[in-house]
């Protein structure tokens, strides 16, 4: 369990970094998206003491991806590839519904949207190679 929660907050702690330059790129290529993370009728303002959660997010999906990473990775293989493809599948099984619903029922530009769904792909692949790196024979953490 030691190993699977550290390998997770590592995996967060990239997930995170990850997800900021990848905002910022879709920042620069569609400056509208920044006017849209503006609108406090979208989200709440980085005031609110609540927004402090958000940046829990990819901690605690790096420790629950670590998790299901133990459980799939004899399915995936425990390679490079194999880690791809965990993310890839993590990505269209979460990602791609999800997106999906959020455009078709909330007030987002497909812009902010596609932004999503395209960090959350990066995201999801660099996962699974972290995790791959994390957890190989080597076990690079240990329990």
């Amino acid at each position: 369990m030691k190993k699977i929660i550290l390998s997770g907050l590592l995996t967060g702690l990239i997930l995170f970094l990850a997800s900021q330059v990848v905002s910022k790129i879709f920042g620069i290529i569609f400056p509208s998206i920044n006017a849209e993370y503006q609108n406090a009728n979208l989200f709440r303002p980085f005031s609110d003491p609540l927004m402090l959660l958000f940046f829990l997010h990819p901690f605690l999906l790096g420790i629950i991806l670590a998790w299901l990473w133990d459980k799939t990775k004899n399915i995936f293989g425990e390679n490079i590839k194999g880690g791809i493809n965990f993310g890839i599948t993590y990505w269209i099984v979460s990602t791609i519904p999800g997106m999906f619903a959020t455009y078709s029922s909330m007030p987002y530009s497909l812009e902010i949207v596609a932004s999503w769904t395209v960090a959350n792909l990066v995201e999801a692949v660099l996962a699974g190679i972290i995790l791959v790196k994390l957890n190989s024979k080597k076990d690079v953490v240990t329990e």
